[in-house]
């Protein structure tokens, strides 16, 4: 349901309530700052008012739901900070409103243009004086879906798990503007201030917490983002933003699936200007009130004042189109990106703060055949060429043809160096198999390209970087398939979220990551997952995933190597996370092909 206004509070925590009945007696550590148990409603006072929120018995948790961060905002225009302040009690009991998105992430949530808002979850009882280490969990969603309020997003099962390791933190979950509604791209969105919206919603909601988290115990001077996908797209942002300047407003990060670089997905890279205006001038023209806007100074404030069921309705249907083919991108703007990520990362125009990254072994079988099926080489250089610059040739001064060679001769068709491996799924892609005929014989080539191009070499690529500047970085690749995933999937996008999270009862899932019949599975991914969020919990909590002494809540042979670009002779360490437990690697999967990415990817893609 769109809405302008926030929904019924009392429905939310009704359909919320999976978050206040589950595990009803976990153990709260002793810790300096929490108080003696009460079941009074936590109240707080932060710069603007007071908030009540809401005491969980079962986690033994406060949870500080929906508090704005920023005033209503104004239609494509950026967020503005709160100014009022208020005597009275105000609740923060209700998770937000999702804002407006077009995906399977918004189905079954409200979704509203008035949408700023954050979620504050903390062990209960807190004191001022606790300074505890914060994570502000920002979603992913390909930009153009998702919100704070998905339960898979959940951040009571982190935080419990901090307070079992007596290192007890604080979360913060955030919405911002999503798709057209935040980024939005034109001459007039240029002049007007108004670009990469969503990421300046992110930058302010940031402002919030430094400002605000120390009245809810946590330390404005602790805190780590974090995200998946375009979550962790969202992150590398904030840390490129304004060329690395970030006013000591966090001082660690870690990104999953989608950190190092924000892929363009228009031909020409972030700076296409024509092509955001086309699509802009698209948009103002299937306004019925605004077709003789088009190329005038009031298009922008037309789009502003038009009906908003047209102007939904026109933005849905632009929405429509392949994955790849995202129409509404961030923009380079001169003020929040100043210029490419290759060249910030190269030039340590970044945040120098320590980082945890990683991607999924088997990312690219997620986002289907590229271009159609693929049965042959040709077949497979026509779906590469789609995805690269026009002026890719001239850029790296060397034919398109010779450009597609490469690529063939980095990812050739062998079924067993594709993804997902053979070890994966057995099953063979051969012609005649009615499988093979729907995904096509050279789709594991495919996947392996598509994985690289938008998540693996951009990983590597931030790591490379911050060695070279000499900022302690951590990799990591993850290697299983979760229960409920297809063979022909494999450990592919997204599927360690479960596992981070600690979301070991599959809250929000269909199908259980966990479950199933095998224990034995069951077993060690629950195990593994109880690492992992260990791995990140000492993170947020020591900027170093092993902790201090370098192997806390892991075995001692699992210790994290500091990912160093001279070990290995250029290949560098990073952590395997499978099944069997985590183990220390050399950064050498498919690293010609990473390689050849970084050295071109200015040229290729524009990024």
């Amino acid at each position: 349901m769109y809405s302008s206004d926030l929904f019924n509070p009392a429905a939310i925590i009704t359909s919320f309530g999976y978050a206040i009945s589950l595990f009803p007696s976990p153990v709260l550590a002793s810790s300096s700052g929490l108080c003696r148990y009460s079941r009074q409603a936590p109240t707080v006072s932060v710069k603007n008012g007071t908030y009540e929120g809401i005491y969980s018995p079962g986690y033994h948790q406060d949870f500080f739901l929906g508090i704005p961060y920023a005033k209503k905002p104004q239609r494509f225009s950026p967020a503005q900070p709160l100014d009022e302040g208020w005597d009275t009690i105000r609740l923060a009991t209700s998770y937000p409103p999702h804002c407006l998105g077009y995906g399977s992430f918004n189905i079954g949530y409200n979704m509203s243009e008035d949408c700023l808002h954050l979620n504050v979850i903390r062990p209960h009882g807190l004191t001022r004086d606790a300074k505890l280490p914060v994570v502000v969990y920002i979603h992913g969603g390909g930009l153009y879906q998702g919100g704070s309020a998905d339960k898979r997003f959940n951040l009571s099962f982190i935080v419990e798990q901090s307070v079992q390791m007596k290192k007890p933190i604080i979360g913060v979950s955030l919405n911002y503007r999503l798709g057209a509604w935040g980024f939005l791209g034109s001459k007039e969105v240029l002049e007007a201030g108004a670009t990469n919206i969503g990421f300046r919603d992110q930058r302010m909601a940031l402002h919030w917490v430094n400002e605000n988290i120390h009245a809810f115990g946590g330390s404005p001077d602790k805190v780590t983002l974090w995200g998946g996908s375009s979550g962790a797209e969202s992150v590398t942002a904030q840390i490129l933003a304004h060329n690395g300047q970030h006013g000591r407003l966090f001082r660690g990060a870690i990104g999953h699936s989608g950190f190092g670089g924000m892929l363009p997905r228009l031909p020409g890279g972030f700076n296409a200007t024509a092509t955001h205006q086309t699509i802009f001038d698209n948009l103002v023209r299937s306004i019925p009130s605004c077709a003789s806007s088009v190329n005038a100074s009031n298009a922008l404030e037309c789009l502003r004042d038009s009906d908003f069921q047209q102007l939904n309705a026109s933005i849905a249907h632009m929405t429509e189109a392949p994955i790849l083919a995202l129409i509404w991108p961030p923009v380079l703007d001169g003020t929040f990106l100043t210029d490419y990520g290759a060249k910030q990362m190269a030039n340590g125009q970044f945040a120098k703060v320590p980082i945890l990254v990683g991607s999924n072994s088997d990312e690219g079988s997620f986002f289907g055949p590229m271009g159609g099926v693929a049965n042959t080489d040709d077949d497979f250089r026509r779906a590469v060429q789609q995805v690269l610059s026009p002026t890719a040739s001239g850029n790296i001064n060397k034919s398109m043809d010779a450009i597609l060679d490469d690529v063939l001769h980095l990812y050739p068709n062998i079924q067993s160096v594709g993804n997902p491996s053979l070890q994966t799924m057995p099953h063979l892609l051969q012609a005649g198999d009615e499988y093979t005929q729907q995904v096509g014989l050279q789709r594991r080539r495919v996947n392996a390209f598509i994985g690289d191009m938008l998540f693996g070499y951009l990983r590597r690529r931030a790591n490379l970087a911050w060695s070279r500047h000499g900022i302690p970085s951590f990799a990591y690749r993850f290697d299983v398939r979760p229960h409920g995933v297809p063979d022909e999937l494999g450990a592919t996008h997204f599927q360690e979220v479960a596992f981070v999270f600690h979301n070991l009862d599959g809250v929000g899932y269909e199908i259980n990551p966990f479950g199933g019949n095998d224990t034995q599975y069951t077993e060690k991914a629950r195990a593994l997952a109880t690492t992992m969020c260990a791995q990140l919990i000492n993170f947020i909590v020591h900027q170093n995933p092993n902790g201090p002494r370098g192997s806390d809540n892991a075995p001692a042979n699992t210790t994290w190597p500091v990912f160093n670009h001279q070990d290995g002779g250029g290949s560098g360490q990073g952590m395997v996370l499978r099944l069997d437990g985590p183990s220390v690697e050399w950064d050498d999967v498919r690293a010609a092909a990473f390689n050849w990415f970084i050295e071109n990817d200015l040229g290729l893609f524009g990024n």
